[in-house]
């Protein structure tokens, strides 16, 4: 990703009232990001815990989403959506967000099953366990990038376009 301002991750916001744009806070670290390491920006609101950000890069330009972790527990340990990690590093959650414009006002809405904290990037980057003689891990791991972006790109859509 592409540095951005503060102003203009709150104008990305396509499924959040101007309310909730003025009110989101930042990452606590948003000064000292690593830019080129994030395929998304995403964070949870240290004032508000179950709300979450993703911020990206579309065709259409800069695009963010608020999500809402759901109530209730996973009874079993799930695989995040996104990165398909199967190592599990860290929490996955299932987020919910409204759907833009008249649908999401009327109360439409995606899930997903996410990283807790959006360690995505972070995740498809590790180095993937050889899985035969020859393998090609730089490969793999450059697939696994691209399949995370595909997948939070998907996500962007489907809560922009409704499909």
């Amino acid at each position: 990703m592409l540095p951005i301002d503060g102003a203009r991750i709150r104008a990305s916001f396509i499924n959040a009232s101007q309310r909730e744009r003025a009110a989101a806070t930042l990452p606590a670290d948003f000064a000292t990001l690593q830019w080129d390491a994030f395929d998304f920006l995403g964070w949870r609101d240290p004032k508000l815990p179950k709300v979450g950000y993703v911020v990206t890069e579309t065709v259409d330009g800069l695009v963010g989403i608020m999500l809402r972790q759901a109530e209730g527990r996973i009874r079993t340990r799930p695989q995040c959506s996104w990165c398909e990690d199967v190592t599990l590093p860290n929490d996955v959650v299932f987020y919910t967000a409204k759907r833009s414009g008249a649908a999401g006002r009327n109360g439409d809405t995606v899930g997903t099953l996410a990283c807790a904290g959006f360690e995505c990037s972070r995740n498809v980057r590790r180095l993937p366990p050889v899985a035969y003689i020859g393998f090609d891990v730089e490969a793999a791991r450059r697939q696994r990038i691209e399949a995370l972006r595909e997948h939070v790109s998907g996500f962007v859509q489907a809560v922009r376009d409704g499909s």
